[in-house]
């Protein structure tokens, strides 16, 4: 029966959940079938119509962990806008990625829309079926182009990759990714901040509304820098806007109230168990940064000569973890292991690691090679 192409819209930006409001399938000689999660609820049967078929995604990381969501999940994908990366094209989208190959214009004026709505207007539901009504003969044309760049095992290696990727864990304070909490100062600023952002969660859960079409960040964080005295003060507060920043006033009036209260006041900063930005190499470890300096650029060479963007030939992390801490005996095998603790392919390894050794074995040698030079000069000046 050949593979199948999939998509699945959601509602991102409107509503709190990231679920499948909506899930195209087409199979070539088969049509294309539009199927609606929130009312159909169980969707056992689709996966058992699709058990051991290979699904053509694009941009598979995006969608997977909606559709698992709803008890759908591939053994095997193809993700064209993947294998795109991997050929070097400059536009990925689908739209873009259509026109390139297929020559077809595809309008891409629903894709931010709000797919939880009911009933879908009829164009919406033309777009979304011509989301996957193109994407097998995509699928066809890319994989002859990763056989003609010798890219084809390097993409499966990828599409393995993404399949099996686990989520990303919950982190134990999640109110701290709000935007702006680095700019407050004190734990009661902060604990103001936490409140207000759990208060904000808990009513756009109950909800199913995105949290920043109640009250953006910026108010939440105005509010803890102000610190208002009553709740006439916040609401005359003129960094507290959003949607419901007065509707719902006596709900961020009382998470204020707590967060000035309480006595379980949170740290201001949490130290962090990752290794600190590049930009503060200099200072804390000058010959970490010699490493990535040297071997970013060597990666560059090898990127521009398989003619793929450099973030897919080696994701960045995993090129600063190494750097960071290297191996205490630095060669290609010994690299190429660091690089696979950190997440790395086999393909990745095998065209980097023996660079990344060499680079990481100059690096010392040529700053010490600069230094010379800066002394001569200095003293012949």
């Amino acid at each position: 029966m050949g593979p199948i192409a999939i998509d699945a819209e959601r509602a991102s930006g409107f509503t709190y959940s990231q679920r499948a409001y909506l899930i195209q399938v087409h199979r070539r000689n088969a049509g294309t079938f539009l199927f609606d999660p929130p009312a159909i609820g169980d969707m056992s049967d689709l996966q058992q119509a699709t058990i051991g078929c290979e699904w053509v995604l694009h941009a598979a990381s995006q969608d997977l962990s909606c559709l698992r969501e709803v008890g759908i999940t591939p053994t095997k994908i193809f993700d064209t806008e993947l294998s795109a990366r991997l050929l070097g094209m400059e536009r990925v989208g689908l739209g873009a990625v259509v026109e390139a190959l297929l020559g077809i214009h595809l309008k891409k004026e629903h894709s931010a829309a709000d797919w939880s709505t009911r009933p879908l207007p009829e164009s919406w539901l033309t777009y979304a079926s011509l989301d996957v009504e193109l994407l097998v003969d995509l699928r066809d044309q890319i994989e002859q182009m990763l056989i003609e760049s010798d890219k084809l095992k390097f993409a499966y290696e990828e599409f393995e990759a993404t399949l099996n990727k686990p989520d990303k864990p919950i982190p134990a304070e999640p109110w701290r990714r709000l935007s702006g909490l680095n700019t407050l100062r004190t734990a009661r600023q902060v604990a103001v901040a936490r409140d207000l952002w759990l208060e904000r969660d808990s009513i756009a859960q109950t909800r199913d509304v995105s949290p920043g079409r109640l009250i953006p960040d910026s108010a939440i964080v105005a509010a803890a820098h102000a610190a208002p005295v009553n709740k006439q003060a916040l609401a005359s507060l003129t960094g507290f806007n959003g949607r419901a920043s007065r509707t719902l006033l006596d709900s961020w009036w009382a998470a204020i109230s707590r967060g000035l209260a309480t006595n379980d006041l949170p740290a201001t900063r949490v130290r962090s168990e990752s290794i600190p930005p590049p930009r503060n190499w200099a200072d804390r470890r000058p010959e970490a940064l010699d490493r990535l300096t040297e071997a970013r650029a060597a990666l560059h060479e090898i990127a521009s000569e398989m003619a793929m963007p450099v973030e897919n030939l080696l994701t960045p992390s995993m090129l600063r973890e190494v750097a960071w801490a290297p191996p205490s005996e630095i060669t290609a095998d010994s690299v190429g292991e660091a690089l696979r603790s950190h997440g790395a392919r086999a393909w990745q390894i095998e065209a980097t690691a023996d660079r990344i050794a060499q680079a990481f074995v100059e690096a010392p040698q040529k700053v010490t090679s600069e230094a010379v030079e800066d002394s001569s000069t200095a003293t012949s000046d």
